[in-house]
């Protein structure tokens, strides 16, 4: 999911083509990902306010929010300048409302909105940008707080839980096996694997720019044999695979 002519592209795992779609259909700023275990698409378009269910072949299937009709900027509905959105085991949606609204908001699988929290700060609970969200197999939601240098986790229903603090500007997480990848972007970035519990598995960064370097990283995708797939925007503008060994 990009900001070029084919917002999104379908490629093999050894980077060779394979087809687009949504061309016109997407604002200059499209956001967030999420691939559901159905294999439905979720897309996130930041400046059109919205987030669209897509069946793998393209074809829309519902959208939360209404296009071009952001909510007040941080009143606490959906949506405004929305991040990205995430499945829970039991089916329900939440979305980072991370840009305009600082929020966290909860749907159920119906797309039924049912609860909200967070606001601007940097304290417990409080964002300054949200920039992605996951939910693990315990249904904790992981909030990517990007220029607070943190992870923030909250239980379903928004209570706060514990926050990740040595991350550097978190950018987007993956899980696969109950083990979190997360990609940090900046002068630094890199990337770090975690257990569920905070446990540190792998790291790497680097300071300058390099082969294998990660300076714009703004998404990240694991495939089934552990390989690691890495978005930058800005000057890199590239997908980088991180083969596991």
């Amino acid at each position: 999911f990009s900001r070029g002519l084919h917002p999104v592209t379908i490629w093999d795992t050894d980077g060779n083509f394979i087809s687009s779609w949504g061309e016109g259909t997407f604002s200059a700023n499209p956001h967030g990902i999420y691939i559901a275990l159905n294999d439905n698409v979720w897309l996130v378009d930041r400046d059109y306010h919205i987030a669209t269910e897509y069946s793998p072949a393209g074809k829309e299937l519902r959208t939360l929010g209404e296009k071009l009709a952001p909510s007040p900027s941080f009143q606490g509905m959906p949506f405004n300048m929305p991040s990205g959105i995430a499945v829970a085991p039991n089916g329900e949606l939440f979305a980072s409302d991370g840009y305009g609204g600082h929020r966290v908001h909860k749907f159920s699988a119906d797309g039924e909105l049912l609860h909200s929290w967070g606001m601007e700060g940097s304290g417990e609970g409080t964002f300054k940008l949200l920039h992605n969200i996951w939910v693990d197999s315990r249904s904790r939601v992981f909030i990517a707080d990007r220029e607070n240098d943190l992870i923030q986790i909250f239980d379903a229903d928004g209570n706060f839980l514990e926050q990740w603090d040595d991350v550097v500007r978190p950018g987007s997480m993956v899980m696969l096996n109950d083990i979190v990848y997360v990609i940090e972007s900046g002068p630094q970035g890199g990337i770090s694997i975690f257990d569920l519990d905070h446990n540190l598995l792998s790291s790497w960064r680097s300071n300058e720019p390099q082969e294998g370097s990660i300076i714009g990283g703004h998404g990240i995708c694991v495939d089934l044999d552990g390989n690691i797939y890495v978005t930058e925007i800005g000057n890199g503008a590239r997908v980088t695979k991180f083969q596991k060994v």
